[in-house]
């Protein structure tokens, strides 16, 4: 059973600096090549402080990636089905990309753990993130339905939006070693090119060739 007493002020910022130092180090070393001494060390803490508040290495993965699947969840779960489909849509895309850029160590956590079968947190992938992934992929086909967007699979949709927001954050090196940015100026580019990428997809036909006779 979960302790349920209230944590002092010193066990709270102990346990935000154990997870703070593991996000750096899981994000850096993958779950495998991360050691609890890399982690006390990272944290400013000793290897037996840290077993005090977490049993194990995977008790701190563990944690750390339930921690993140609510904050990857936030932008889906506000989707609104009563707002303009594609407004929406492009809105969830922007957002994904904003935290690509703001949590860079936090997407790579995620990415490590997928690429490894997802063996901590297979329960969420099925249970809650798949609940909401086809709560959310209903409403975009009742769009698609209605002729509010162009026919898309909302599955794949999603997928697509996963694939080319985050990429930004577990591909980091890759895209700066290309590019060559000052700073994140990239992403401003990104945000540009992905708007227009999902805004051509999923604007239905006719209002397209409308808006280019009004030109």
């Amino acid at each position: 059973m979960a302790d349920s007493r209230p944590k002092t002020r010193i066990q709270a910022r102990n346990r935000a600096a154990i997870l703070e130092a593991a996000l750096e180090v899981f994000s850096q070393a993958g779950f495998r090549g991360a050691t609890l001494d890399q982690i006390a060390t990272t944290a400013g803490l000793s290897k037996p402080n840290v077993l005090y508040y977490y049993p194990s290495k995977e008790a701190i993965h563990v944690a750390l990636l339930s921690d993140l699947m609510d904050d990857w969840l936030e932008p889906l779960r506000a989707l609104d089905p009563e707002g303009d489909a594609v407004d929406e849509i492009l809105a969830y895309v922007l957002r994904k990309l904003d935290m690509a850029r703001e949590m860079p160590r936090e997407s790579r956590l995620f990415a490590n753990e997928i690429v490894q079968g997802a063996p901590r947190i297979m329960p969420m992938i099925t249970g809650e993130l798949k609940t909401l992934v086809d709560d959310k992929a209903r409403i975009i086909r009742g769009w698609a339905e209605t002729g509010m967007i162009a026919p898309v699979d909302p599955h794949h949709l999603i997928f697509s939006i996963w694939a080319t927001t985050q990429h930004y954050a577990d591909f980091d090196t890759q895209v700066r070693g290309i590019l060559a940015p000052e700073g994140d100026e990239h992403f401003d580019g990104a945000a540009a090119f992905l708007d227009h990428l999902y805004r051509a997809a999923l604007t239905p036909l006719g209002s397209a060739v409308e808006r280019a006779a009004d030109a």
